[in-house]
């Protein structure tokens, strides 16, 4: 789910997504050899999937703005969906890598975890991944919300 609302603006689109990533899963689940861990298997499917569905998607030209439908009665919980309607947003401009690293990074994977799934050096990933906490608070603050 998270891959999918990280790449899609739309309920329905992400829906769609992620029924395209658990049918890549299971197509190729035959090639899965147990090399690495299977979490670390299924981000990469998952990953791939959504980078190739994205660019299938964006040639659409019936891509509609992204819909907020909020009817939520708890005031927390409007505030929760506040913040995270504004990450997502802001989410939305980081690049494909760069939306992966944050993925991971909120999934509670280790660096070197990262660094697997992602095919770069464990050194590299903490780089990245601090560079990219840094632009993604840069932006939120950009768009005027504070945290």
């Amino acid at each position: 789910m998270k891959v999918s609302r990280m790449y899609m603006d739309t309920p329905q689109d992400q829906e769609d997504l992620q029924q395209e990533i658990i049918f890549q899963l299971w197509k190729s689940y035959v090639r899965y050899r147990g090399e690495s861990k299977f979490s670390t298997w299924m981000y990469r499917v998952a990953l791939n999937t959504a980078i190739t569905y994205f660019k299938k998607d964006k040639r659409r030209p019936d891509r509609s703005a992204l819909e907020t439908g909020m009817d939520v009665e708890a005031e927390d919980q409007e505030e929760r969906s506040t913040r995270l309607a504004h990450f997502y947003e802001a989410v939305k401009s980081l690049s494909k890598i760069e939306k992966a690293l944050i993925l991971m990074y909120i999934e509670g994977l280790a660096h070197q975890e990262i660094a697997d799934n992602l095919g770069i050096s464990h050194g590299n990933a903490r780089v990245k991944l601090n560079r990219t906490k840094k632009k993604l608070q840069a932006i939120i603050k950009a768009q005027g919300y504070e945290f």
